[in-house]
């Protein structure tokens, strides 16, 4: 499966965005799909993750309440909707799939990396 991540670009603190990321392949539907983030000089971090089954298994603490995840398998697409966006939410937003059962948060546990997309909050 290969995925491509878009939508991202430059939001005032408060505002909001979704990022989509997109599949392809028709296996789309089998696999967990992550989100994960890395700010410059940082390290990639776990933002949530989305069960094959649609459901959400959980999301950084920092973005609870803020962030939602979607997906939509007919579009083979996974949504990341941003809402009361900060400047530490500023990275380069990455989504991968994952066949590990349970929640983890792991980025070892997850492949097929696609291209990220800048996301840049300003204050």
């Amino acid at each position: 499966v290969q995925l491509q991540a878009s939508g991202g670009g430059l939001v005032q603190a408060g505002g909001s965005l979704r990022l989509s990321c997109v599949a392809s392949g028709r296996t789309f539907r089998s696999y967990h799909v992550g989100w994960f983030r890395q700010a410059p000089g940082q390290e990639r971090e776990f933002v949530g993750r989305i069960n094959r089954s649609g459901a959400v298994s959980g999301y950084r603490d920092s973005v609870t309440g803020r962030f939602t995840i979607s997906r939509d398998n007919a579009k083979n697409t996974v949504y990341l909707q941003m809402n009361s966006l900060k400047p530490e939410d500023t990275a380069v937003y990455y989504c991968a799939v994952s066949t590990v059962a349970g929640h983890t948060s792991r980025s070892a546990d997850f492949h097929s990396w696609g291209q990220g997309t800048q996301v840049t909050v300003s204050s």
